[in-house]
């Protein structure tokens, strides 16, 4: 029991340290916030475009390319995005309300999350997978949170725009381009490969360290039961689903700490940027991201402990 305590607690300790850095760097006015804002789109920009290329390029695709988990994770999401659709909408018409709180419950903050938890447990050498996800996962919740939002605020959906929006994510343009390289054999120096892998390692690191500089508490008294439906189905509700699902359905392991990095990580930040933008409850989205990011250190480490308990890592 306390080898699985120890477990449990490796995998989310790292992750809100640098969080708690990131809050002293607030305290501490370290950093101005437009020079936030600058790093921030450093980090979106650059990093996350390496870290896909280099955590791609460096693995053998065949064996790290998993369609049956692939497949379970895009379903996955789509079928929590319509259920919260239906649940939301029957519960608040307030479509302002309503934009923001599917988003919350559907959107997480995988790419942050997700790939240092399965590297906390599994190593660096098991990123790949994860990485992977990132390419099915990042352009369905793109898709979807237009859609969503874009529906509520009667506003008119354009597909085309939207897919030439994802296809310019630097995640995106930095797995294309690490596949292309691999099918058609060109070898990267190994001295560039060597300062993309650099950056690739300090992506999750400053990336999370910003979050935490990042973060503003906001008034949550006039939605406070919207709040509380967001943070317990995003964190509890939505990974007890999912990941029973999971179980049932065979994946263990790696594969299981990757889904349950997909449905159990917090709000993802980039909800309030975009509710705010489409005339969604923006205040109701940023304290999203806020509370499901500060109890998510407890309930991560909840699903983590009990899946190791259970023998199933």
């Amino acid at each position: 029991m306390m080898d699985n305590f120890w477990v449990a607690l490796g995998a989310v300790v790292p992750l809100f340290t640098l969080l708690f850095m990131g809050l002293i760097i607030k305290r501490l006015r370290l950093m101005t916030e437009t020079e936030l804002e600058h790093t921030n789109r450093m980090v979106f920009k650059l990093f996350f475009f390496c870290m896909m290329f280099y955590n791609i390029y460096v693995t053998d695709l065949a064996h790290t390319v998993r369609p049956k988990l692939m497949l379970f994770g895009g379903l996955g999401v789509l079928a929590v995005c319509f259920l919260a659709t239906a649940l939301v909408c029957w519960g608040d018409k307030d479509n302002r309300h309503r934009g923001a709180m599917i988003q919350a419950i559907f959107r997480s903050n995988f790419v942050l999350f997700g790939i240092p938890i399965v590297g906390n447990i599994f190593g660096d050498s098991a990123l790949a997978i994860p990485t992977m996800m990132i390419a099915v996962i990042v352009p369905i919740y793109n898709v979807l949170a237009v859609f969503i939002l874009e529906t509520f605020r009667g506003g008119r959906f354009a597909l085309g725009k939207i897919l030439l929006g994802i296809l310019k994510n630097p995640m995106i343009m930095g797995a294309i381009m690490a596949v292309i390289l691999r099918l058609v054999e060109f070898p990267v120096p190994k001295p560039v490969l060597k300062g993309i892998g650099q950056v690739a390692a300090a992506t999750t690191p400053v990336a999370l360290i910003i979050l935490g500089a990042s973060f503003k508490g906001g008034s949550f008294h006039n939605h406070l039961p919207q709040l509380i439906s967001c943070v317990a189905a995003r964190l509890v509700i939505v990974p007890a689903v999912t990941l029973s699902l999971a179980i049932y359905l065979g994946f263990r392991d790696i594969e299981l700490v990757t889904l349950l990095a997909v449905f159990a990580s917090p709000c993802a930040v980039a909800s309030f940027a975009m509710a705010q933008q489409m005339g969604s409850d923006a205040d109701l989205a940023g304290n999203c991201v806020v509370y499901t990011t500060a109890l998510s250190c407890l309930t991560i480490f909840g699903w983590v402990f009990l899946l190791k308990t259970l023998g199933l890592f």
